[in-house]
């Protein structure tokens, strides 16, 4: 097996344990029982940016890998330009995690790799998930017998958290890394912020970043001064 691209390594925190479920529940539920083995039914989640596409899928992996099970996880958007030899030999790993399949939908020779590895997967008796925009039927697939196996997948499409679930993820996010977020702040925050919750971790893993470089805490006159440096 080739040996994968810097930088490709599951994030530490991003465990079914701290996913907001919301309405996902059914998602969740079927990257868990496909991480514990009970599953062999390949498993495709899609949503819009910010829904938890790649959380959940480097959390089934984190989840299959603590029981000493091989597993990969590849954002496929970022591995591209490696080529689709690049997964040669993982039919032998037990769960491989592909995040992203729009990024290579309709370019033959990775639809060819994935579909040997979809083939070497079943054969050896290991597990698949997907993430990309949306269905396998709204995915740019040109390869026929690939597209026919992808849309025999477990389905699930995620919905993004609503407002009062994404200031709890964030309340959590910041908990995780030690930081004091008071409810003035975040309010601020979520009120003057995109609206997609991916912007909305990014904003505040930076905030972090600069409010322990300037020994501050995360006031509502930082987090402005902030912002407004950072406009645009």
């Amino acid at each position: 097996m080739r040996q994968l691209p810097l930088g490709v390594e599951l994030g530490v925190a991003l465990r079914f344990e701290t996913f907001v479920t919301g309405r996902n529940a059914d998602a969740v539920e079927a990257l868990r029982r496909l991480a514990d083995g009970e599953s062999r039914s390949p498993v495709w989640v899609y949503g819009p940016p910010g829904s938890g596409k790649s959380h959940l899928l480097q959390a089934a992996c984190a989840r299959a890998g603590a029981a000493g099970r091989a597993t990969a996880w590849l954002p496929l958007a970022a591995v591209q330009g490696e080529g689709p030899a690049l997964l040669d030999g993982f039919e032998a790993l037990d769960l491989v995690a592909l995040d992203g399949v729009d990024a290579v939908a309709g370019v033959a020779g990775w639809e060819a790799a994935l579909f040997t590895l979809f083939n070497g997967i079943a054969e050896r008796g290991g597990r698949l998930a997907f993430a990309a925009a949306g269905a396998p039927s709204a995915t740019a697939i040109k390869l026929p017998d690939l597209a026919s196996r992808l849309a025999a997948s477990e389905v699930h499409r995620l919905e993004p958290l609503v407002e009062a679930e994404q200031a709890a993820a964030l309340r959590g996010r910041a908990a995780r890394r030690g930081l004091e977020l008071p409810d003035e702040t975040l309010g601020f925050l979520t009120r003057r912020a995109p609206r997609d919750f991916a912007t909305l971790c990014r904003m505040l893993d930076a905030l972090d970043t600069e409010s322990l470089a300037a020994q501050r805490r995360l006031t509502v006159p930082f987090v402005r001064d902030w912002l407004a440096r950072n406009a645009g």
